[in-house]
């Protein structure tokens, strides 16, 4: 890669990681060329997109990204891939996990998730069982309807005792 094209490739990570919501950052090393076709094919699948490129462009890229990513640089050794999404930030995770029934590869390095970092393979379990925005926002609803509900039952059920006392009471007058 010449100076010029490794310019432009950070130049392009750069704008990549402003665009991006998130991102991951795996190790692939030790993979056979057929294993990381099989990973980016599985990727591609889940909506996801891979990029391999030097840790020390990544570094570059982050560095010039409008976000503080320090707590990642440690994580940059070896070969990384970055895996980037839009909508699922669980979607990296569980492909890793899925991956790794047969091996023990690709790791994680680090994720950047909703505006936190995470750095290490023991994160990704905890990746896992974050909940998204939708689904926190989902239970906040389940739990505002449930007491609206019991006094609209409440108030329904008076609403019959109190029609059947008026409704006795006409019977008395007339």
């Amino acid at each position: 890669m010449t100076k010029q094209e490794k310019y432009e490739f950070v130049t392009e990570l750069t704008e990549k990681f402003k665009a991006s919501p998130a991102f991951y950052v795996v190790d692939l090393g030790g993979f056979t060329v057929a294993k990381a076709n099989e990973f980016r094919a599985k990727a591609f699948q889940a909506n996801l997109e891979v990029k391999v490129a030097k840790n020390t462009l990544i570094r570059k890229a982050l560095e010039q990204a409008d976000v503080d990513y320090t707590e990642m640089y440690p994580a940059l050794k070896e070969t990384s891939a970055l895996v980037f999404f839009q909508d699922d930030f669980k979607a990296p995770a569980r492909l890793i996990k899925e991956f790794r029934k047969d091996e023990e590869k690709p790791a994680l390095k680090a994720a950047y998730v909703e505006e936190t970092i995470f750095v290490g393979d023991s994160a990704l379990a905890q990746l896992i069982s974050l909940k998204t925005k939708n689904e926190l926002l989902g239970e906040i609803v389940g739990m505002l309807q449930s007491p609206m509900q019991n006094v609209l039952g409440a108030l329904k059920g008076q609403g019959s005792k109190i029609a059947a006392l008026l409704q006795s009471i006409e019977k008395k007058n007339s």
